[in-house]
């Protein structure tokens, strides 16, 4: 691996993170486009079509991700008081509880991250790099 062009070496420490932190996710009966769209539903109720829009994601590929959090108790679907057509993804008590516990998961649990000692210097320079890719 010494060999290995930085970017490779970033790809695969990327692929061990995100196994392992769908291994934790799991035990939590979450994916991550759940946990994506949990953190979104933090900051209110949002229709199937806002919240599909914020996540990047299809509206179908954000049913599929409802339907899953719902069946976990981890959200529910309320009428849309400013149209009843439509319904509201709105996060439940135990959703935020669960978002929680993968916020804490994320910060202290080292089989997710790994032992990288300085975690703010190595965030500081991913964030950089990934600013620097995205021209933001």
């Amino acid at each position: 691996m010494a060999s290995w062009p930085t970017g490779r070496l970033l790809s695969a420490a990327a692929r061990l993170v995100e196994q392992r932190w769908t291994a934790r996710l799991e035990t939590l009966a979450l994916s991550h486009a759940g946990l994506i769209a949990l953190h979104t539903l933090r900051g209110g109720p949002l229709s199937q079509r806002a919240l599909a829009r914020r996540c990047q994601v299809t509206d179908q590929t954000m049913s599929r991700t409802l339907d899953r959090l719902s069946r976990s108790g981890y959200v529910t679907r309320v009428p849309d008081p400013l149209d009843g057509r439509r319904s509201l993804a709105r996060l439940t008590p135990a959703g935020e509880e669960v978002l929680a516990t993968s916020e804490q998961i994320a910060r202290e649990d080292s089989s997710v991250i790994g032992a990288l000692g300085d975690d703010a210097a190595f965030r500081r320079q991913l964030i950089e790099l990934i600013g620097h890719l995205t021209g933001s």
